[in-house]
């Protein structure tokens, strides 16, 4: 096969076949694009329709409403609703309740639940109660992101009440920006909150490689953002924001997209108006609303390091939050790639004792290549993490403090029984912040530039309110905003081409009449093959541009705000070390609360008893290795579970928890002193128990992985504390027990 092959080219040395292939290829060709107009027409047709919905959506569950956010004291366009179950999967009300929470980020609400495979799905199939945080297209008047905080815990504290003796605080899944209004949320109400899970969540903006982190210093700053709200009338437009989105791959929004409808169309139609639906889905925002966001995370990046109060001055502090935080990203995530995702971290935190006093626990898992909507909506990725976060979610909240890598791997059961039957095991690794660092990979050069854009953009935005905005406000009415808003770029392409249009009846009959005598080439075809390369070429010359417009961008953001002169408005010296701003961990106050909280674990060491020995025990076998996987953990259970002392499953799982954490947390504090105290609180137990516990013990050390030297030593040291409290336990101290 000569060098030519992928072309056919032998084929054109046959003049009558080439002829023959053309004619099909030129017929194919033009049936494709009667059926192609005819899906972008129903797509129209599909848009039209979505938005006249009183609530528009895209779940594919059937819900009702349990509580709406226009009910509360201070009203806002979100809503609570109960995920309805079907009849053949029943929900257990034991278990711990899931929130799902979309983001409001220029798209309308449903992506969490948007097929069967995804985090509503997910949470379904293990059991679990759910529920679903959307909202309205248009935002109440007056509303702020502080209403909106607000709002999202009135619907956790809903549920909680629902399901106040389940086995858990809700969990709350949360999507893209719903992450860092979770967050915030999850800082000022600590005590309603369960679990966390963070998927594709952007919390630090001056992180990761993305071009969209430079747009705010480049467009000189968020006056363009209040200038949008005023010609919007008090509205900004999220077409804006789905626009950026949009720019990032130019490729695919100006070709790949449309071309694999064109080639496939045939099949790809369901698939390409069903996210058609979701993608043109457009909401709006409360000017005030996004001015703060603007204003404090995308160019100020003020909630990864604790700089932002509420308007009452209760100050916005991510360590508040004392349920565990789960990252979910992805490094083919372009809008929010890793760094962004986790960045908060060591923003927060600069050594592990730090994170221990705040008894905080973090686990991150990232995927090497799903795109940013795939980690909501990839069935793959449905059926893979969100199933597992969800069926392990009581094993993620027993956690002790400290920071994990969590992975999703293959597994197959060796030859032989075994107690755990799952295509999939999720193993828990303790990782450092080094770990995390080398992901983010900090840049204090870099911060400044960021911060002096912040100081300029803040110059610019009272220069606009000055000057500019009272003439905006002044010629802006509702009938023009409205008007501007159905001219929008991306409105346009959805609504011009419907049914409302003339010629589209007769597209629709056309396209009928095509799919009755379909004439499809093969794709051996040459001409065939010539349009895939012509694509191919097209795709590839769009992502040049987008690499070179991309390193223009990076590379003008730097030189301006890089400079010694903007370096100097902003307050900085030439030090290329100096901070951009201290770090929340660099205070007197954290400092005195840190040692404060160290000091509490000395007293702990011989407090409790037989259970409390059982927990540190399992924890002391497995800490040399730094990791353990789901089958530990249900191996601790039915150890420690026979000797909590709640009467229900939840309340003894509640305790599980907690002492599972406060045992490992011991443990990393001072070992020596841990394993001292065994002996202490192994003589307040009754024998019999200390021996059903000893030979419990040494089977679950021998179950799963084979124990590596060091592992074996330990078990080894721990059961001689074992028999030692046997051996010096007496008969008649037995008998009064």
């Amino acid at each position: 096969m000569n060098r030519y092959s992928p072309l056919n080219i032998d084929r054109f040395i046959n003049p009558v076949r080439l002829l023959q292939e053309a004619a099909q290829y030129a017929t194919d060709a033009w049936q494709r694009s009667i059926l192609y107009a005819d899906i972008a027409r129903q797509r129209g047709n599909q848009y039209r329709a979505h938005m006249q919905e009183s609530i528009p959506n895209v779940l594919s569950f059937p819900a009702e409403v349990i509580l709406s956010g226009l009910d509360l004291p201070d009203p806002v366009n979100y809503g609570l609703v109960r995920i309805l179950p079907s009849a053949d999967q029943p929900t257990d009300e034991s278990k711990r309740p899931f929130i799902i929470v979309d983001p409001r980020a220029g798209h309308g609400p449903g992506i969490g639940g948007f097929k069967p495979d995804s985090e509503i799905g997910a949470a379904l199939q293990a059991g679990h109660p759910c529920y679903f945080v959307g909202f309205l297209p248009m935002p109440v008047p007056g509303q702020t992101i502080e209403h909106v905080l607000a709002a999202q815990a009135a619907f956790v504290r809903a549920v909680h009440e629902r399901h106040s003796d389940s086995e858990g605080k809700p969990a709350v899944i949360a999507n893209c920006q719903a992450g860092w209004q979770t967050l915030m949320a999850a800082a000022l109400w600590p005590e309603l909150f369960g679990p966390l899970i963070l998927a594709g969540s952007p919390v630090s903006y001056w992180a990761g490689d993305t071009p969209m982190r430079y747009a705010g210093g480049l467009l000189g700053g968020s006056w363009l953002t209040a200038l949008s709200s005023d010609i919007g009338h008090g509205h900004f437009d999220g077409a804006w924001l789905v626009q950026n989105f949009e720019n990032l791959n130019p490729a695919n929004t100006i070709w790949t997209k449309q071309y694999n409808v064109y080639a496939k169309v045939d099949t790809e139609g369901p698939r390409y108006l069903e996210f058609e639906k979701y993608w043109g889905g457009l909401v709006y925002l409360e000017d005030k609303e996004i001015q703060y966001i603007v204003d404090n995370l995308f160019i100020g990046n003020k909630l990864s390091s604790g700089e932002l109060s509420t308007s009452s001055g209760q100050r916005i502090d991510l360590r508040n939050i004392r349920s565990p935080i789960v990252v979910f990203c992805s490094y083919g995530d372009n809008i929010t790639p890793p760094a962004q995702a986790l960045g908060w971290i060591t923003d927060l935190y600069q050594t592990q004792e730090d994170l221990l006093g705040h008894d905080q626990t973090i686990v991150y898992a990232t995927h090497e290549n799903i795109g940013h909507l795939g980690i909501f909506v990839s069935s793959n990725v449905g059926r893979k993490e969100h199933r597992k976060f969800a069926a392990n979610i009581d094993i993620i909240d027993t956690l002790p403090a400290g920071l994990f890598h969590a992975t999703i791997d293959p597994y197959q059961a060796s030859d032989g029984p075994s107690d755990f039957q799952d295509p999939f095991l999720l193993s828990i690794h303790r990782s450092t912040l080094d770990d995390i660092r080398d992901i983010v990979k900090p840049n204090p050069s870099s911060d400044r530039a960021f911060a002096a854009a912040a100081k300029v953009s803040n110059i610019n935005l009272a220069l606009y309110r000055q000057f500019l905005q009272p003439w905006v406000k002044t010629y802006s009415t509702k009938e023009s905003a409205q008007l501007l808003s159905s001219l929008h770029p991306l409105r346009l392409g959805f609504s011009v081409w419907s049914d409302k249009h003339p010629y589209a009846s007769a597209v629709a009959a056309s396209a009928e009449q095509v799919k009755k005598h379909r004439v499809a080439s093969d794709t051996s075809n040459p001409f065939w093959q010539l349009q895939e390369l012509y694509s191919n070429y097209l795709i590839k010359s769009l992502d040049l541009y987008r690499d070179c417009r991309d390193a223009v961008y990076e590379a003008s953001f730097y030189s301006i705000y890089g400079s010694p002169f903007i370096q100097a408005i902003a307050g900085f010296s030439g030090d290329e070390q100096q901070p951009a701003r201290p770090h929340p961990c660099n205070t007197l106050g954290h400092q005195h609360h840190i040692q404060t909280e160290l000091a509490k674990f000395a007293t702990q060491q011989t407090s409790g008893g037989l259970s409390e020995a059982l927990a540190r025990s399992l924890s002391y076998i497995f800490y040399e290795r730094g990791e353990a996987d789901e089958r530990h953990f249900q191996h601790a259970w039915e150890a420690i579970e026979p000797y909590m002392s709640a009467a229900t499953h939840s309340g003894r799982l509640r305790q599980f928890r907690a002492l599972m954490r406060e045992q490992a947390l011991l443990l990393h504090h001072d070992l020596p002193a841990s394993l001292a105290g065994i002996p202490t609180l192994l003589a307040k137990a009754d024998k019999q128990q200390v021996q059903s516990a000893r030979e419990l013990l040494n089977d679950i050390s021998q179950r799963g992985e084979p124990l590596s030297v060091t592992e074996q030593d330990y078990v080894q040291h721990i059961l001689h504390y074992f028999d030692q409290a046997l051996a010096s336990t007496k008969p008649d101290q037995q008998a009064s027990k």
